[in-house]
């Protein structure tokens, strides 16, 4: 964090060392990003990413939807396309945020030309089904994802909720991986404690859960201290997900 000299922001533990959150999926038919926030530059040159077939959106904050234009790397092979999948509230943020790609796209090659889809319930990216979860995000909602291939529940992603209604948990009960928000140990308004969160996992069964949306209050050491299959995502870090 700027301006912050406690022991994790001087963590000398590269997994303390941590940007905004996202994820970078690769299946077979296409390589997909979820939210394209501020630190997305930094992302894909970290990780040597080439691809992006689709972007989708979990909410319009500014810490998910600032790298947005830097999708036209990606795009630049279609002539600048790129689907774009996003409630219908979070793509009019987009649109108003983003209006020279949407409204006045550049003739020119190289301009991002977004291609957007309303999600108001499951849609594939080949042969992965895709379903949006809407949860709380204070007093606002966003949208978590089920990613659901060959009929198996392989990741559930709620990178930023203060609350998983029931229905929800039961839509995603028995999932392999739980990617779920705690932004520290203690309560928060708009986001999970670790507390939260584990009572989150008791009710939905995963295979493994992963916490992430982390804050500088919670170091990577932490992980030590929680049950068996619950860790702390981190920066990079990779998971094969095989139906």
């Amino acid at each position: 964090m700027i301006r912050c000299d406690c022991a994790v922001c001087r963590s000398t533990d590269p997994r303390d060392n941590r940007t905004r959150a996202s994820i970078y999926l690769e299946t077979p038919e296409g390589s997909y990003v979820v939210d394209t926030g501020t630190d997305f530059r930094t992302q894909c040159l970290r990780e040597n990413i080439w691809q992006v077939d689709a972007v989708i959106m979990t909410h319009s904050h500014t810490d998910h939807v600032m790298g947005f234009d830097d999708l036209r790397r990606f795009a630049a092979p279609r002539g600048g396309r790129m689907p774009v999948y996003a409630s219908a509230e979070t793509m009019a943020d987009l649109e108003r945020v983003y209006e020279f790609a949407f409204k006045n796209p550049s003739p020119w090659p190289g301009y991002l030309k977004p291609e957007p889809h309303i999600v108001d319930g499951p849609f594939s990216l080949g042969a992965t089904v895709v379903t949006p979860l809407t949860v709380p995000h204070g007093y606002s909602e966003t949208y978590g994802y089920l990613f659901v291939r060959e009929g198996r529940k392989l990741l559930a992603y709620l990178s930023d909720c203060s609350a998983v209604p029931d229905e929800i948990a039961r839509q995603i009960e028995g999932v392999n991986l739980l990617v779920i928000d705690v932004l520290r140990a203690k309560p928060h308004p708009t986001h999970l404690s670790i507390a939260q969160a584990l009572e989150v996992a008791q009710r939905v069964r995963p295979g493994r859960t992963l916490f992430t949306h982390i804050c500088h209050e919670l170091p990577q050491r932490a992980e030590s201290d929680l049950p068996p299959h619950t860790g702390l995502a981190y920066d990079g870090l990779k998971i094969e997900l095989a139906p």
